[in-house]
């Protein structure tokens, strides 16, 4: 399966953060021609092993990306049949006005999200952004029949299948991170062709938009020398001030900041200039709100990267990817991983 098809299998499948098990199956399968070992731990994290050859320090790299999205979840059943619900993860109300959702209750169920029509609101109404808590969803049926299938407590996820746009690039739900977990896989078949020394733990982790909950276990679990997370970061638009932004097309944007190792981060400088893969500098003088602040601080502390995949509209349902940002992506981990050795490692965990 190429890396495209992979993606797209991915980000049309559902995966709301605490209910990511829908796609474990497809991760495993995708993986399991290049990686030594698959497990499934106690909170639903996917680790995959690659291991390294002559490795006779034992040294150990973990590689995170996040495979939940985030989604909806219902909160009541009205009187009318109308389903009030929530958020999981950040979602912005002004963009699920009027889109098709499915409720996930004993069957699937299509429906959409309404609110009060624009001709009958006040007109103090119409200067105010709508509050999740004044949108519905309709299903079409009565109260008894809804609370045949629906529970309280049911995910709700957005309907919208990945399309693809000129240029190589891919519009919809959920690329936020499936474009990194589309990276890894990327990166363990360039790895299927080059020599490496390093055990490579390539983790998709659960329940990210939610509070980094699956990153915080398994890299406690497995403990490894240095860590990296691919992510995306806010692509560049018309709108947003230069400063903010990376550019599409242009390669992962490499994070600097308090949360990235700093000899690290000059080692992956170094190999990207080396190999001519293009990338970025994005600054985050903090926390990142990424897998690499829990990989950061995991018992004694992990030195940490953090890689960002340029992505448009994050948190909607209309998210736009480069497909050669993902690939450039996999092909700079891969020779980053391939040029660190017993030799180095040591000095390039050193402040």
């Amino acid at each position: 399966m190429n890396t495209k098809e992979f993606l797209i299998k991915l980000c049309n499948s559902r995966s709301v953060s605490g209910h990511e098990s829908d796609v474990v199956q497809l991760i495993e399968s995708a993986f399991s021609k290049y990686s030594d070992s698959i497990k499934v731990d106690n909170l639903g994290n996917v680790i995959i092993l690659k291991k390294g050859k002559n490795n006779i320090s034992n040294s150990k790299a973990m590689i995170a990306g996040h495979m939940d999205e985030i989604g909806l979840v219902v909160k009541s059943i009205e009187e009318n049949g109308f389903i009030k619900f929530t958020n999981i993860g950040g979602i912005d109300p002004r963009t699920i006005l009027s889109q098709e959702v499915t409720v996930h209750g004993t069957k699937d169920l299509f429906g959409v999200i309404v609110s009060k029509p624009p001709h009958l609101q006040e007109e103090s109404e119409n200067e105010k952004a709508l509050k999740m808590d004044e949108l519905y969803i309709d299903l079409g049926y009565d109260n008894n029949t809804v609370k045949n299938y629906v529970n309280i407590g049911d995910i709700i996820t957005i309907n919208r299948e990945i399309k693809e746009l000129r240029g190589d690039r891919l519009a919809g739900k959920s690329l936020d991170d499936k474009a990194g977990i589309a990276s890894m896989y990327e990166c363990i078949k360039e790895l299927s062709k080059i020599e490496h020394e390093l055990d490579i733990y390539f983790v998709c982790t659960v329940q990210e938009e939610v509070g980094l909950r699956g990153a915080t276990t398994s890299a406690y679990k497995i403990n490894p020398d240095f860590g990296v997370a691919i992510d995306v970061g806010f692509a560049s638009t018309p709108e947003l001030p230069k400063k903010h932004t990376i550019d599409m097309g242009m390669g992962p944007g490499i994070t600097i900041g308090g949360n990235i190792h700093p000899k690290l981060r000059e080692k992956l400088v170094e190999t990207a200039k080396e190999y001519n893969i293009p990338f970025q500098y994005e600054v985050a003088p903090g926390g990142i709100g990424t897998d690499a602040n829990a990989m950061q601080i995991t018992r004694e502390g992990i030195p940490t990267l953090n890689l960002s995949i340029p992505l448009r509209y994050m948190h909607t349902s209309v998210e736009v990817v480069d497909m050669k940002d993902i690939k450039n992506t996999a092909k700079l981990l891969a020779f980053f991983i391939a040029s660190i050795t017993s030799d180095n490692l040591e000095g390039l965990l050193c402040y």
